[in-house]
């Protein structure tokens, strides 16, 4: 059965409205047990739309196997006019509660592409690259992968970045098989987001009997019975039911 390709098709709706930067976002490590939670952000220029085309084998991450996501990684990342990472750490989730913590880590996400793009605050004192790139009229588009708009409920709060340009957020249910910026930075994501996992859980041997290499901190039955037998670790969302079925 074919799957459904990702389009531009929503990113050029928001460049006719006036957006000169399109932005797609996408979460990973949302229901893991330990680690952090991160949001990719890919980014775009409205004014490259004419010439940009989908990215070759670009789709929901979830349907690639971890080892076409590495081969896409770097590809997409030249893709995008400007992509980051933003995280949460798992003591930041067991404060917050995980929609907080996952606004705020998009808005790290936002804040590192509008400043690799030369977007800067007034209030920063920063020049922009361009006059096109002036924060004080520039226009931010952002898809946003799921039902619910945690990004702009995240805005303005203590816990937030100072973003040069706050995204006006249109929602998109499952996003990342539908936009190319979305599936871009779901994959952007989910590369790093396990790339570290496995860091961790090989860089020390403390972390080796909860197998993070294979389950990338998710609550697998090997992972699960590891807690139940040593106890959570410094990583682990402690306010998380850890050891249930």
């Amino acid at each position: 059965m074919a799957h459904e390709s990702p389009t531009l098709e929503l990113e050029r709706e928001l460049a006719a409205q006036g957006y000169g930067l399109i932005v797609g976002f996408d979460e990973v490590g949302r229901g893991a047990l330990a680690g952090l939670v991160m949001v990719g952000a890919a980014a775009i220029r409205a004014c490259d739309l004419p010439e940009l085309a989908v990215p070759d084998g670009v789709a929901d991450s979830k349907m690639l196997t971890e080892r076409r996501r590495e081969t896409l990684f770097e590809p997409l990342q030249a893709w995008c006019a400007a992509s980051a990472v933003g995280q949460a750490s798992n003591g930041e989730i067991d404060e917050w509660g995980i929609s907080h913590a996952l606004g705020i880590a998009a808005l790290r996400a936002l804040n590192a592409v509008e400043r690799q793009l030369g977007l800067m605050s007034p209030a920063g004192g920063g020049r922009a690259v361009s006059p096109a790139w002036d924060a004080a009229t520039m226009r931010v588009g952002a898809i946003l992968d799921g039902p619910n708009d945690y990004i702009t409920k995240a805005l303005d709060t203590f816990d937030a970045p100072d973003v040069p340009v706050p995204a006006h957020v249109v929602t998109q249910v499952k996003g990342d098989r539908h936009c190319a910026t979305v599936a871009a930075a779901a994959v952007i994501a989910k590369v790093t987001r396990d790339r570290l996992m496995v860091d961790i859980a090989r860089g020390n041997p403390r972390y080796a009997p909860y197998e993070w290499d294979r389950n990338k901190g998710y609550g697998s039955a090997a992972h699960r019975r590891a807690i139940a037998e040593l106890g959570p670790t410094p990583l682990h969302r402690t306010s998380w039911h850890l050891t249930g079925e």
